[in-house]
């Protein structure tokens, strides 16, 4: 596997975002990036505080900076449970692997809905490629709220939380920030 190329060497098209600069190469937060648009980062990022909301994975077939910014921070790939979202997945973790990054994480945040069979086969083939597929339960209240961080949590959901924390080797959240449901 090639390392990942310093920041210097992505400069011109498709450079690295200028908040990557902003905020060094030495922050220890979880870098969570979404392999589509709605995919949850902004919310799991406030969950998983502090992490960085890198957005979107764009169109184009090979992004060129997932890999060089998380730098040996745990990157979480984040997407819904459906099975264009999971073929979505599988191209920002081969993207990401192509670049010679690790996702630590995907996240399969639910739209409250099944999960159809075609996406629980697709998220299947992804295990061996990433250090965990973990889902997210369907919190109803985010569809209220102002901000994610206010909306209790259910027990669930906290688990799946504790589970991303653990892969990644984060700490598990003081009792005043840990929300209750």
């Amino acid at each position: 596997m090639r390392p990942p190329r310093p920041a210097a060497s992505l400069h011109g098209k498709g450079a690295v975002p200028s908040r990557v600069a902003r905020y060094g190469w030495q922050r220890r937060e979880l870098v969570i990036w979404g392999a589509h648009g709605g995919a949850g980062t902004s919310t799991l990022a406030a969950w998983l505080d502090p992490a960085w909301d890198m957005s979107p994975m764009g169109t184009e077939p090979n992004p060129p900076y997932p890999a060089a910014v998380a730098h040996g921070r745990p990157l979480l790939v984040t997407c819904r449970n459906t099975a264009w979202s999971a073929r979505q997945a599988t191209a920002a973790v081969q993207a990401v692997i192509r670049q010679g990054g690790h996702v630590a994480v995907v996240a399969v945040i639910s739209d409250g809905w099944p999960e159809p069979a075609a996406a629980t086969a697709r998220f299947r083939l992804l295990e061996p490629q990433v250090d965990a597929v973990i889902r997210i339960p369907f919190v109803p209240g985010l569809r209220l709220a102002d901000s994610p961080s206010g909306v209790p949590l259910p027990r669930r959901v906290r688990q799946a939380l504790d589970q991303i924390r653990a892969v990644t080797g984060r700490p598990h959240p003081t009792p005043e920030n840990h929300w209750e449901a």
